[in-house]
């Protein structure tokens, strides 16, 4: 069953989070866990004005692919207001055009793991090898969550600008 979507009071549908900087997890844990899902992500930032961040997305999952816009703007350091609309193929070549050239496409490989009544993403990036990110969608800014005792949590990074994919997508070496 699908959580209700928070909105902004303009209508807009809201994005909750906690970010988490983690030890690299066992990709053998992963796997084993019910409903766990494995998705190969490219992500490529497009220009935008002050304030938002537009990007669009390769998502594949099971061989098949999917592709995604999505437009931001951050409220606080745990909320964005954020729009997604699925793309054909040739609406996402075209937006390729109008890629930020300071940022490279970032890959990833996303764990979706059931926990408790939330989904954990959990971010393999293939420039780290020894940490991973750990995000989790809340219905509000207070809600309570647990992280499974096999996941090792370095750090809170929610709000810290150096782990968005923004700008990991600007410090690729």
């Amino acid at each position: 069953m699908n959580k209700p979507v928070p909105v902004s009071p303009s209508g807009a549908p809201l994005e909750i989070e906690r970010k988490f900087l983690i030890a690299f997890p066992d990709q053998d844990w992963l796997r084993s866990r019910p409903g766990s899902r494995r998705v190969e992500i490219v992500q490529t930032y497009l220009l935008s004005e002050n304030g938002k961040t537009r990007r669009v997305r390769s998502w594949t999952e099971d061989g098949k692919t999917v592709y995604i816009r999505t437009v931001k703007r951050s409220l606080t350091d745990r909320t964005r207001e954020e729009t997604e609309d699925e793309l054909t193929s040739e609406e996402y070549d075209a937006l390729l055009s109008e890629a930020d050239p300071n940022r490279r496409p970032l890959q990833k490989t996303r764990w979706c793991v059931p926990f408790e009544g939330h989904t954990l993403e959990i971010d393999l990036y293939p420039f780290w090898t020894e940490q991973a990110i750990l995000e989790v969608e809340l219905g509000s800014e207070e809600e309570e969550f647990r992280i499974p005792p096999e996941i090792r949590v370095l750090r809170e990074v929610t709000g810290d600008p150096r782990y968005l994919n923004s700008s990991l997508a600007r410090e690729l070496p």
